[in-house]
């Protein structure tokens, strides 16, 4: 049995297409811009990253899957029971196990939206069972997972690696009170629990990094982003012939052509910087807009892509202008909090999960 391969698609808030390619033009002043450093492999632009190799398989038998990784060796996933009957929310570190929660199958239940602040790992969960999303929280270093508040509203989770944020002493998410389009709730709790506080912002808005809310455009036709400190709106400019997905620093565009992708660049909010980083034969491997604002996550398919699922997966370094090739059949690829990880699989479908912490490079 291999993983799920997640390699995306386009849709709301969600990026899609991208590929091999640079863009040289002249700098400022006349000057023509240096080509960028030739591609290479990972080990050999950071060979002091930190990095590891996890076999999916746990010591009593069923498969790990990683839903976020903390450093490079250690993971907080799911897995079923031995039995089956039952989902473990796990906290693994190379074969030690450490059980979160357990809920039984029959129930559905989700993990997700999970983040970490300092020693506290958060995370949202549901069941068929339950009207509303929970949220929960646990240390790292030990103790009883617990709940953190039931009074979730009607969460709204993208898939990204905002969709808690914790700041200022408080975990953060987006609500759709009735009509999505016409307002969203910023929900907010306290990290050690209590009551939760509901800001109403008018239109449809998504979290970014803290204090940014994005609005992509696509119900109010003015993509921006809004400063919840400040209350006040920024535009995203835009070409036209593109698709843009933004977060406060970059915003990843998808130019298209007559009748396909001709490319896609980098671009600040504000339309500055624009700088060509792929051509249209390949896929973004993730949902985030450039990773730690300097890495911008890329599939290149091959021919046997459409069989297998898997990829080859790169890198492009902003801060640098390098592609850099991480791995040549990658089944699908995932990112939070600067940890990269994706899983390949052999002949005999043994699954291993590989890491790069794009943190210490």
């Amino acid at each position: 049995m291999s993983p799920v391969r997640t390699w995306p698609t386009v849709a709301a808030l969600v990026v899609a297409l991208a590929a091999g390619g640079v863009l040289i033009g002249a700098a400022p002043g006349g000057r023509e811009k240096p080509a960028p450093p030739a591609r290479t492999d990972a080990r050999t632009a950071w060979p002091d990253a930190r990095r590891a190799d996890l076999p999916a398989g746990l010591p009593d038998g069923p498969l790990f899957t990683p839903s976020m990784f903390l450093d490079a060796t250690t993971a907080v996933g799911t897995a079923p029971t031995p039995s089956g009957a039952q989902s473990r929310l796990l906290l693994r570190s190379g074969d030690r196990l450490r059980e979160l929660r357990r809920v039984s199958l029959e129930d559905n239940p989700q993990f997700e939206a999970f983040t970490v602040a300092g020693d506290q790992i958060f995370w949202a969960e549901s069941t068929a069972a339950s009207t509303s999303v929970r949220l929960w929280t646990a240390n790292r270093s030990g103790g009883a997972a617990r709940p953190l508040t039931a009074d979730t509203g009607n969460a709204v989770f993208y898939g990204n690696q905002y969709d808690l944020v914790v700041a200022e002493g408080k975990v953060h998410w987006t609500a759709a009170p009735g009509d999505a389009t016409k307002e969203t709730e910023i929900r907010s709790v306290p990290v050690g629990g209590g009551q939760v506080t509901v800001r109403v912002e008018p239109g449809q808005w998504a979290m970014s990094a803290w204090p940014w809310l994005v609005d992509d455009g696509s119900t109010s036709g003015e993509p921006r982003l809004r400063n919840l400190a400040t209350a006040r709106d920024t535009p995203i400019v835009s070409s036209g012939v593109e698709q843009l997905t933004c977060q406060p620093v970059w915003c990843r565009a998808m130019v298209m052509g007559d009748q396909a992708l001709a490319g896609i660049e980098l671009v600040r909010p504000d339309g500055s910087d624009r700088r060509r980083i792929a051509g249209g034969a390949a896929q973004a491997a993730i949902t985030d807009v450039a990773v730690l604002d300097r890495f911008e996550i890329l599939a290149e398919p091959g021919p046997d892509t459409d069989v297998t699922g898997a990829a080859a997966l790169v890198v492009h370094d902003i801060a640098t202008g390098r592609t850099v090739d991480v791995a040549r059949d990658a089944d699908g690829a995932f990112s939070r909090g600067g940890m990269l990880w994706w899983s390949t699989a052999t002949d005999d479908e043994q699954i291993t999960w590989h890491t790069l912490d794009l943190r210490t490079v």
